[in-house]
């Protein structure tokens, strides 16, 4: 039994022993490749410093220079959404407060280069929490202030100024529904004023001149004779007709 135990506790210390051992390698091995960032990285070679600091954090997760080190790669390459989500993972495992404040500092200026100035605000605001004698944050927290208070006032410029065109635009149709009613009104009254004076002057030309059926008493008189003329004829052919008992067939005068 004493032998059983013995053998378990050898076993268990020889694990332990050797996952030490092997943490250490792994740690070793992670700064190893965060000094090779560093070099690239101070050779300005963003891109070669990245994977450096990549295959540190594969050798060691937690390891928070990497961590940073690797937002700082990316943040050169001007990738700052990515930088900034890299920043967030190294403020978790960051050591100390120090540590906290350049981290939230370099994401400020991720977004201040995404004018994002309402989060670099922010971002400035947690680093001078975590170090408040960073005189370069303060100044970076009040130019942000200072370039957001300037944005909010352009958005304020430009929806005052899209509503005035609007009601510009809006006024202008108005004023030219109105001109055109105006218009149209004022055609009214001249086709109304224009049929009047037609009408007054077809009135004033009938009282001038003579109805195209009005006859002068002398045109009656012939009228009535040749009327009675043609009576005359026409009974005569009936008459002659009634005695022959022919169809009498009509024939017109015009």
């Amino acid at each position: 039994m004493k032998n059983s135990i013995i053998i378990l506790f050898l076993c268990i210390t020889s694990l332990m022993f050797s996952q030490q051992k092997d943490s250490k390698v792994l740690e070793r091995e992670a700064r190893k490749y965060v000094r090779e960032g560093n070099e690239l990285y101070n050779q300005l070679k963003f891109e070669e410093a990245e994977i450096a600091y990549k295959k540190a954090l594969d050798k060691n997760p937690n390891y928070a220079k990497a961590s940073y080190n690797l937002g700082n790669a990316i943040y050169q390459k001007n990738q700052n959404k990515e930088a900034v989500f890299q920043y967030d993972l190294a403020e978790k495992i960051a050591p100390n407060k120090m540590s906290k404040a350049e981290i939230f500092h370099n994401e400020g200026n991720a977004f201040m280069k995404e004018k994002q100035y309402d989060k670099a605000v922010q971002a400035y605001k947690n680093s001078l929490r975590n170090n408040s004698k960073d005189d370069e944050t303060r100044y970076n927290l009040a130019l942000a202030q200072k370039l957001l208070k300037n944005q909010q006032n352009k958005d304020k410029k430009d929806d005052k100024k899209d509503k005035d065109q609007k009601d510009k635009e809006g006024g202008d149709k108005d004023k030219k529904e109105e001109k055109d009613k105006d218009q149209n009104k004022g055609k009214d009254k001249e086709d109304d004023k224009g049929d009047q004076k037609k009408d007054k002057d077809d009135q004033q030309n009938q009282d001038q001149k003579p109805r195209p059926n009005q006859l002068s008493p002398e045109q009656m008189k012939q009228l009535l004779e040749a009327m009675n003329n043609e009576d005359n004829k026409t009974q005569k052919k009936l008459n002659a007709q009634k005695a022959r008992g022919q169809k009498i067939k009509q024939e017109k005068d015009w």
